[in-house]
């Protein structure tokens, strides 16, 4: 018996509150929350109807999971249910609202789903907001080591675009997508330090350029007005360890700092590579976070996605458990929607 139950400290909620449970993982330092129980039934035919739905009935519960004081400005979840085409519908949580396509959460997903015997692996396949993914599970010892993912089609939006920046000037920038749309400029151009100890310089630099971009250049997704915004801002820079590519600080939704480099971050930058003649179809590059860790990409097919000339990424990564959760909403508690301080 544990200390706390023989002091008779085990308590339940009583049965008007809302219990959710979720299993928390991370990939490369990123968190992700998984819901695994307690959510209300969500409505939709298409992953994009059930974000929809989730969004105007139960953000409150995104609020609540993701801000203090069950998380924190940084922390990031994802929904997940049956699907009518794949083995899994999945979309995603944050301090802003809701993202398009997240390469870390898919690769900690491939590994529970894996793991946890959902299915019989290693291939397993998700529909996300952005489209589909194929992802893949590689087993050592009983376990998955890393997971791989085919990202969706990948292109360079815009090329060699310059932007007046409050404290900073003129910035060049390219906006890429890869599941999701990001500015991304050489960080030491501007004078930035790409890590942890420059954190918050980095985050005010982020959201400076990403609203000077979001308000230069228009944003049109191919086929989904639900996706045509610019998500972020990426920061690249020469990598710590040589034997690496470069660097990746990526400042997404309202601030929050990516700990991995980013899963559909790499998938944009190896479509950027790509179309300026930098990297080649098969050629893998590994790109390190603010954190040090790593995801290895590469383009290896052409595609074409509406008028862009496009790439099928490829992206590797490792991820793991971290805890398992059940968080309580008590209904007379003033902050139950949950707070943020960014």
């Amino acid at each position: 018996m544990s200390d706390t139950k023989r002091a008779g400290l085990s308590w339940r909620p009583p049965k008007d509150w809302t219990v959710i449970t979720t299993l928390d993982m991370h990939t490369g330092g990123e968190p992700l929350r998984v819901i695994t129980g307690g959510l209300p039934a969500i409505k939709g035919n298409t992953v994009l109807e059930k974000r929809r739905y989730f969004r105007e009935h139960y953000d409150h519960l995104r609020t609540g999971l993701m801000f203090e004081p069950r998380g924190h400005a940084d922390m990031y979840g994802a929904v997940i249910s049956s699907s009518a085409d794949a083995d899994f519908d999945v979309f995603f949580l944050h301090n802003e609202g809701y993202s398009t396509m997240c390469g870390h959460a898919i690769i900690a997903l491939t590994k529970l789903a894996v793991e946890s015997g959902a299915v019989r692996g290693p291939a397993v396949s998700f529909n996300v907001p952005a489209g589909r993914i194929e992802a893949r599970a590689h087993l050592e010892s009983g376990g998955v080591a890393k997971s791989s993912f085919h990202n969706v089609p990948s292109f360079l939006y815009r090329r060699d675009e310059y932007v007046e920046v409050d404290g900073f000037g003129k910035v060049r920038f390219d906006i890429a997508y890869g599941g999701a749309f990001y500015a991304i400029v050489d960080g030491p151009s501007l004078g930035l330090t790409l890590d942890a100890t420059h954190y918050g310089r980095l985050i005010d630099a982020g959201r400076r350029i990403k609203h000077a971009v979001a308000a230069a250049i228009p944003i049109e997704h191919p086929f989904e007005s639900d996706l045509s915004f610019l998500y972020g801002t990426i920061f690249t820079g020469p990598p710590l360890e040589r034997r690496y590519h470069s660097r990746n600080v990526c400042v997404f939704a309202e601030g929050e700092v990516d700990r991995s480099p980013t899963g559909s971050g790499v998938s944009a930058r190896a479509a950027l590579h790509y179309a300026k003649n930098e990297l080649k179809l098969g050629e893998k590059i590994t790109i390190e976070s603010i954190l040090g860790s790593t995801m290895t990409v590469q383009a290896v097919k052409p595609a074409s996605f509406g008028p862009h000339a496009a790439v099928i990424p490829e992206v590797s990564g490792t991820a793991h458990f971290t805890g398992q959760q059940e968080f309580w909403f008590d209904p007379n508690d003033p902050l139950r929607k949950g707070f943020i301080f960014r």
